[in-house]
């Protein structure tokens, strides 16, 4: 079969010849349309659920939302992990399949999951699915400043939402981009309850009000001869002066007509209860999160947004800028694809160097050398075919073939060359082409065998599954198909390129080989005399040497990945929980002016608490930091030593240090941003913490670990409301009623809706600041009775202080708290060994308790 290859190849050498070339123009085409990535695809197909809960604290929103949930989804066809976080009126659980399972497969899974669930979920709690995205498909941080007094926080938020993010928004291939920072607008509406009781006013006649301002119905049509016109009856509310001059009822009789604002403190402001902030540069910002959707091809898509960006920068008002230099994964992806092209470059130019060097030919070079851009258009087309990206793991299979895709073509050329020069020399010269088809044969097995015994060195990486497989078969892929394909062209271009340049060469008439191959010959010639005589020796001295390396080999230090050196750095924050956000902004501020002072850091961008389509279940009292870092001659530890040195100085708080890429990589492997991430799972929560503080305690002493923290689930302040049903009863009441009408008064409802344009603002009521501050002024709540009277809520409930967790992790259902630590001048795998063993000696778990270890130890130790 081979033989006819090699006959057809030269019987048709000119159609050889000329289809590789338009592979060549073909395979170029192909390479400027493949995507380009910094990793191949690590997206695990997860779908995201959703659930706002208002008013439920966390061990509420466990119970009521998060264990309905998780029970429905559990089990179904394709999940391994169930992951899930419930905090103050937030539910996410995070629903992990198995890498071959179809996103879309996923999401229709859990889709009829819900279902079946929603009956089971409290009133008006409605679950719902994110977009299709990944942590790992978060291409760029934006932040929006600006340097004018007048535009405040409320409207760089208003200009980010409905201007920005929109327009993001509708290019191909973004998912979702999330805000966060500034104040998002609302028209509120703040009761003040002496006024409501000095009117004989309701906190429900207020919310009646504000709904039946805020209408707009329809007249039909107005018909004549020649025309229809259609008719809008016109009642929505436009502006605050609008929604101050709504009626209230009366019952004294009075001829003035009583108004909203005679009752309530009405304006525009920020939300009652914000959960996130942001800054750039230690100034108050708002940064939008962009993420790309799976497959899409980052490069591309990075600079089809700052193409954007820019055209929307010359529609903002002047003084408000967009930084769009905080993250950007596309630089790091830029700067390695870089240093593998310069790699494969470089490596392209020394095999040429060296093949010039033995052969002394020109042509003979030039045959050889063809290999390498045939087979690499060769590779490319395969990764069309495949659905493979260009990425580092792709190019870094290219760059270590490199030096084995000449390996067939030179073993042939040489031959030809040979034969082809033993033949001018005959007494009767043959036809050149049977003696390039017999030259090629001759060495053909040989060469089909060598390539075979190099490709089953990498068939083993196939059989790699997880995040580990993920990342490395395409190496093996792109290793394989360019082995190969340099193979075929062996078999077919060289052949036919011999045929038109070696036969008439003048200088074949040199039966002499070139002087460096005369010197190696030699020099082998000279030691193989020495060592036929003295084998014993020269076997002995090659075992000890491989003894020796051999047992070294335990000794060597195992990473899972290498450590990179994006460009920039992650840095997460954590102060007590319970902390408020304004705390928790003036102690980002100190940490971004101080990180600001690292001469490297050139931008930083700090997100505190969450944003309200994040998919993270953040506190107020964690903050990311992310840092632009400039060229410098010191190294990436140094820089991140010296960062970690100035945030020791403020008290209190937990820090944890990495670089983007790298944190995303392993929360998708564990859960948490961190290397390295001990999983302890139980049923109570003080015994959790209890657990976890010795765990960390063991786990400081071992040397290597940095970064260390136990994961926030503490108790925090809270208020109980305690209702007594029999005082309740007394007044008419149902102390789910009286509880729900509590509720209005202090978290507030969303009422109506302002339309501005295509623009919609909420209309939110509650009681006064001044009314809900303080337990006291809680306990004089006013509570409407069936009767028409007004009671203050003391009167039917018990208002107390309280403590309760701030957030209840867990997976796979059973609760677990997380101690995680980073890695810094020692080898993953050695320090989670230490790490086990000092764990394994120094702390007694309950029955009923264990620990698992996660992170890319765990990847790393499945690779192994």
């Amino acid at each position: 079969m081979l033989n006819a290859i090699i006959h057809f190849s030269l019987k048709n050498r000119l159609l050889v010849v000329a289809a590789s070339a338009l592979l060549m123009v073909y395979g170029v085409f192909v390479i400027s349309k493949l995507p380009v990535d910094v990793f191949p695809d690590l997206n695990r197909p997860t779908v995201t659920i959703f659930t706002e809960a208002e008013g439920l604290a966390p061990e509420e929103v466990e119970a009521l939302v998060t264990w309905p949930l998780e029970t429905a989804v559990n089990g179904s066809t394709g999940v391994e992990r169930v992951r899930s976080a419930s905090a103050i009126g937030l539910s996410i659980v995070w629903v992990e399949f198995g890498w071959d399972t179809n996103i879309y497969t996923a999401r229709q899974i859990v889709a009829e999951k819900l279902q079946q669930a929603q009956e089971t979920l409290p009133q008006d709690v409605r679950p719902v699915m994110g977009p299709i995205s990944s942590i790992m498909g978060e291409i760029m941080l934006v932040g929006l400043t600006s340097e004018d007094p007048k535009i405040n926080g409320m409207d760089l938020r208003t200009i980010a939402e409905w201007d920005i993010r929109n327009r993001i928004l509708s290019i191909s291939g973004i998912s979702q981009v999330s805000v966060i920072g500034g104040e998002l607008k609302q028209y509120q509406v703040l009761v003040d309850p002496l006024k409501l009781k000095n009117y004989g006013v309701t906190l429900h006649d207020v919310e009646a009000t504000i709904e039946g301002s805020n209408i707009n119905a329809t007249g039909g049509f107005l018909l004549s001869d020649y025309q229809e016109s259609l008719i809008r009856n016109v009642a929505r509310v436009k502006t605050v002066e609008d929604l101050a001059k709504s009626p209230l009822p009366q019952d004294n009789g009075s001829p003035t007509p009583l108004t909203l604002d005679q009752v309530a403190d009405i304006k525009l402001g920020g939300p009652l209860a914000k959960r996130g902030d942001a800054s750039v540069n230690g100034q108050s910002a708002v940064i939008l999160s962009i993420q790309k959707q799976p497959g899409a091809d980052t490069i591309k898509l990075t600079e089809a947004v700052e193409a954007e960006l820019a055209s929307i920068q010359k529609t903002l008002p002047e003084g408000v800028k967009i930084h769009g230099e905080i993250f950007k994964q596309g630089t790091f992806i830029e700067r390695a694809i870089k240093n593998v092209e310069e790699a494969l470059r470089d490596g392209a130019i020394l095999v040429a160097i060296v093949l010039f060097l033995f052969l002394l030919n020109f042509r003979t070079t030039f045959i050889t050398l063809t290999a390498i851009p045939l087979s690499f258009v060769l590779t490319a087309i395969v990764f069309k075919y495949f659905g493979l990206s260009i990425n580092t793991m792709t190019l870094g299979g290219l760059a270590v073939a490199i030096g084995e895709l000449v390996d067939d073509a030179i073993v042939d050329v040489e031959n030809v060359f040979r034969r082809l020069r033993e033949n001018r020399h005959a007494e009767k010269p043959r036809n050149p082409l049977q003696v390039i088809f017999e030259a090629s044969s001759e060495v053909r097995n040989s060469i089909v065998f060598a390539t075979i015994i190099v490709v089953l060195v990498f068939i083993p990486l196939f059989a790699m599954g997880g995040i580990e497989g993920k990342i490395f078969l395409p190496l093996g892929i792109a290793y394989i198909t360019s082995i190969v394909a340099s193979l075929f062209v062996s078999l077919t271009l060289t052949p036919a390129l011999c045929s038109y340049l070696l036969p008439n060469m003048k200088r074949m008439s040199d039966e002499h080989d070139g002087w460096l191959v005369r010197t190696i010959k030699g020099a082998q010639k000279r030691v193989l005399n020495f060592a036929f005589p003295h084998s014993r020796i020269v076997l002995t001295f090659v075992a000890l040497v491989t003894i020796s390396v051999m047992a070294l080999v335990p000794f060597f230090g195992k990473e899972f990945l290498p450590q990179f050196n994006e460009g920039s750095v992650t840095i997460n924050i954590l102060t007590p929980p319970g902390t408020s956000l304004a705390e928790s902004n003036r102690i980002g501020t100190i940490a971004e002016n101080l990180i600001r002072q690292v001469p490297e850091a050139s931008e930083t961008g700090r997100r505190t608490g969450r944003a309200e389509r994040d998919d993270h279940a953040e506190g107020v009292h964690s903050s990311e930091i992310e840092v632009e870092l400039k060229e410098s001659e010191r190294s990436r530890a140094d820089i991140l030593a010296d960062i970690r040195n100035r945030l020791d100085g403020i008290p209190g708080i937990a820090v944890n240090i990495g670089q983007p890429i790298s944190h995303r990589i392993d929360h998708m492997m564990s859960g948490v941003r961190a290397q390295m991430a001990i999983k302890l799972f139980g049923t109570d929560l003080d015994v959790l913490r209890a657990k976890a503080e010795e765990i960390r305690q063991a786990m400081s002493e071992v040397e290597g670990v940095v970064d260390l923290s136990v994961e926030k689930q503490v108790l925090i302040p809270q208020v109980h409301v305690l209702f007594d049903r029999e005082k309740a009863a007394s007044y008419g009441l149902l102390s789910g009623e009286a509880a729900e009408y509590a509720e209005l008064a202090m978290q507030g409802k969303a009422v109506g809706q302002v339309l501005d344009g295509q623009r919609t603002y909420d209309i939110v009521m509650r009681l006064s600041d001044a009314a809900r501050n303080d337990v006291e002024a809680i306990k004089q709540i006013p509570v409407d009775t069936k009767d028409g009277n007004v009671v203050p809520l003391q009167a039917i409930a018990t208002v107390q202080d309280a403590k309760g967790p701030n957030i209840i992790n867990r997976e796979n259902a059973q609760r677990r708290i997380v101690i995680q630590a980073n890695v810094s001048d020692r080898d993953l795998v050695g320090v989670v060994q230490k790490v086990q063993a000092a764990i394994d000696s120094k702390v007694r778990l309950p029955q009923g308790y264990y620990v698992t270890y996660g992170g890319q130890f765990e990847s790393q130790a499945s690779a192994s």
